[in-house]
């Protein structure tokens, strides 16, 4: 069974850092790719950053310069320490991966971040 956990979410000024973790479980974690997704109210889910595993990383213009997607493989966990964060990156915060060996979407629960203005 495959479980995604993410944790680290929650209420900061605008300006303001926090580091999101996804814990993975049931998958070959060292092999897949991973992403982070986010879904504000009211709007479509959109892709915010990819880490490969190789480690090769993309992002979603919006959040160039300001977020880093990383992993460790010893620890099954990917994170996205988020900096100079803005109103606009207040979402729901998903960890995603595409299981490269059954091809099958894999989704957390999601955690809130807020950033107030």
């Amino acid at each position: 069974q495959v479980q995604l956990v993410e944790s680290g979410g929650g209420l900061v000024q605008a300006g303001g850092s926090l580091r999101l973790s996804c814990a993975s479980s049931g998958v070959i974690f060292s092999i897949n790719s991973m992403s982070w997704y986010r879904q504000a109210p009211g709007k479509q889910r959109d892709l915010v950053a990819t880490i490969t595993s190789g480690g090769r990383t993309n992002y979603a213009n919006s959040v160039k310069g300001r977020f880093d997607i990383s992993r460790d493989n010893a620890k099954n966990t990917v994170y996205l320490q988020m900096n100079s964060l803005k109103p606009e990156d207040t979402a729901v915060y998903y960890c995603n991966v595409n299981d490269v060996l059954t091809r099958v979407d894999y989704w957390g629960k999601g955690t809130l971040v807020t950033a107030s203005s």
